[in-house]
């Protein structure tokens, strides 16, 4: 006997889409309004192979949550480079060498996907980020429309989907 379809699978139903353009991202010392573009989370997990006799079976092993890309834009005020300096600076200072704590350099993240009329649809925190890369990226006397901006890559112990 054949098995029936719900209904409302096969049925299209109406829905709201999340946008990629309606986002924020909090970071203490960067203002929000400067986050142009931002990834979201990525969890990878190790595989752990189970030898038996002539075949094999997969476990999951540890789980890594991957970088995260963002790029700022980086205006003359309040500048961008300045911001992020500030935060690499915590990291380690260039003229002394001294290195800081990680107390002073991890940061918790917050960003919020927006619904369209701006409340708040989806919720991440990430605890303990910390710049591994910033990149004040490549200017050129040629091109005349693109603006400055800085691109930070981040590493962070794990994420939290609030929502």
């Amino acid at each position: 006997m054949a098995e029936l379809i719900d209904p409302n699978e096969i049925f299209y139903t109406p829905f709201e889409p999340k946008t990629k353009n309606r986002f924020i991202m909090y970071i203490d010392g960067i203002p929000a309004y400067l986050v142009k573009t931002a990834n979201r989370p990525t969890i990878t997990f190790e595989e752990i192979v189970l030898e038996h006799i002539n075949v094999k079976r997969y476990v999951k092993g540890k789980g890594a949550w991957e970088t995260l890309e963002i790029t700022l834009y980086d205006p003359i005020v309040p500048s961008g480079a300045q911001a992020v300096m500030e935060w690499v600076r915590l990291h380690h200072e260039s003229v002394t060498g001294r290195d800081g704590y990680s107390d002073f350099y991890k940061k918790d993240i917050t960003f919020n996907l927006l619904g369209p009329v701006g409340d708040k649809v989806e919720e991440w925190t990430l605890k303990g980020a910390f710049i591994t890369e910033a990149n004040f990226n490549d200017l050129d006397f040629a091109n005349g429309t693109d603006v400055a901006d800085i691109s930070l890559t981040l590493r962070y112990d794990y994420a939290i989907l609030q929502f």
